[in-house]
């Protein structure tokens, strides 16, 4: 799946700054808003239309098109930009997205492949070392993994797989690494 290109459809709000930044250079103060892309694990910056407050949580459209909350996106965001509210609120919004894509997120552990001779996509996850991989590449030989309970009753001692996720999502927003797996 090629993220690099695609533009988002969907953000999911973190903060909404109605004064806009309280340590702008702006003299205007425009009210903006940090939000989460849906699809792509995007992070965006917002100016909402004339009058239009948003919600923590909220789900907005950006695409193409008319947009009812939306004026316009002034570009992507860097996760140390993000408020404390946001960074807060940013866990939350994954574990929802996470649990209501689970087949996507099931389907990396089935086929996820190695990087080099030397490294294995599994093994970005964090808390997942050559053990953990081993067991779960001979796991999902026998028969591919349906759920993240599935994973979790049949792969030992492996964390929470969904966390797994959420977790990995988080770091590579931090740009931790140069690895993307999930994050456009």
């Amino acid at each position: 799946m090629d993220q690099k290109h695609t533009k988002e459809e969907y953000v999911i709000i973190l903060d909404f700054l109605s004064h806009g930044y309280p340590f702008g250079s702006d003299q205007r103060k425009l009210p903006i808003a940090q939000a989460l892309g849906k699809d792509n694990f995007r992070l965006l910056e917002l100016i909402p239309k004339k009058g239009i407050n948003l919600q923590p949580g909220q789900e907005v459209y950006v695409g193409e098109g008319k947009r009812e909350e939306i004026h316009h996106i002034i570009g992507k965001l860097k996760y140390d930009k993000l408020t404390h509210t946001a960074q807060a609120e940013l866990e939350f919004i994954l574990k929802k997205i996470v649990e209501n894509h689970e087949p996507k997120f099931i389907a990396f552990f089935n086929e996820a492949g190695p990087i080099n001779l030397r490294r294995h996509y599994l093994q970005l996850l964090p808390g997942v070392g050559k053990k953990h991989m081993w067991e779960i590449i001979e796991k999902r030989k026998e028969q591919f993994f349906t759920s993240f309970k599935d994973i979790k009753g049949r792969v030992k001692l492996l964390p929470d797989p969904e966390k797994l996720i959420i977790k990995r999502i988080i770091l590579e927003l931090q740009d931790a690494d140069n690895y993307k797996i999930f994050t456009g």
